[in-house]
């Protein structure tokens, strides 16, 4: 397809990385939550939430090309932009690798400019990781949710992120984000449990829920509250994310 113009962005970390990659200008439209680059981005439109999109403001946009990925943005609003006759790019990342090649495929759709360095440093430190992997890699549980407990299952970009960077999700076995108790934490036995600031906001006050249980975790003090975006967003944040989280699974 020829260069788009006009770019509506339904991802946060996407639009950033359109922002990084050079191609920002042409970005005009984003959600509520695309946030980033602060300055830059504030010139595009917000056109509703990720999972809500106002399909009619967006379209007075006259985008030549939306981006979205199925994790984060519904069925219905990709569709309802293909109907009318808008090119969508919908990727579908769920494991590090995959994001890479994304984020590649991205670049080539949007004719970006600067994109080359930025994916490359993710490709450095994935090399590394991959050459540094533990025997015994360290038992993680990562929550998404509390009341009631949500984990991150096996099939998931985070789960990926967690084994990339030297750790074994302990609910790696179950399906997508399930529910979980307390109870079944201890049985699983964490040595490092990662509490994220996104899509549930865990705080200081959440702390003793994890330090209180008899797991490796607590009694290692290797319960870390952690910026969500190091978990989730893929995009120009990866190689740093990577190295971050590889960090907290390193042994003494």
């Amino acid at each position: 397809m020829n260069e788009p113009r006009r770019i509506i962005s339904l991802v946060p970390s996407l639009t950033e990385a359109l922002f990084v990659f050079g191609v920002g200008e042409h970005v005009v439209g984003r959600t509520n939550y695309c946030e980033f680059p602060p300055r830059a981005v504030r010139r595009a439109e917000k056109v509703g939430g990720t999972k809500k999109v106002d399909v009619g403001k967006a379209l007075a946009l006259e985008p030549d090309l939306v981006v979205a990925v199925k994790e984060e943005n519904s069925r219905e609003d990709v569709e309802a932009f293909r109907e009318a006759g808008v090119p969508v790019f919908l990727g579908e990342p769920e494991t590090v690798d995959g994001a890479v090649s994304m984020l590649r495929e991205l670049a080539d759709m949007v004719h970006a400019p600067n994109a080359a360095p930025t994916i490359e440093a993710v490709e450095r430190v994935r090399g590394r990781l991959r050459e540094e992997l533990p025997r015994n890699p360290r038992r993680v549980f990562a929550p998404i949710w509390k009341s009631p407990y949500m984990a991150v299952g096996g099939d998931t970009y985070v789960s990926d992120v967690i084994g990339v960077c030297g750790g074994e999700n302990v609910f790696g076995g179950r399906t997508r984000y399930p529910e979980v108790s307390l109870e079944e934490v201890e049985e699983r036995q964490p040595e490092v449990v990662l509490l994220p600031d996104e899509p549930y906001v865990f705080s200081a006050v959440d702390l003793t829920d994890f330090s209180s249980l008899d797991i490796p975790a607590a009694r290692d003090d290797r319960i870390h509250l952690v910026d969500g975006k190091l978990l989730t967003w893929y995009g120009p944040r990866m190689a740093t994310s990577l190295s971050q989280i590889s960090a907290l699974f390193a042994t003494d």
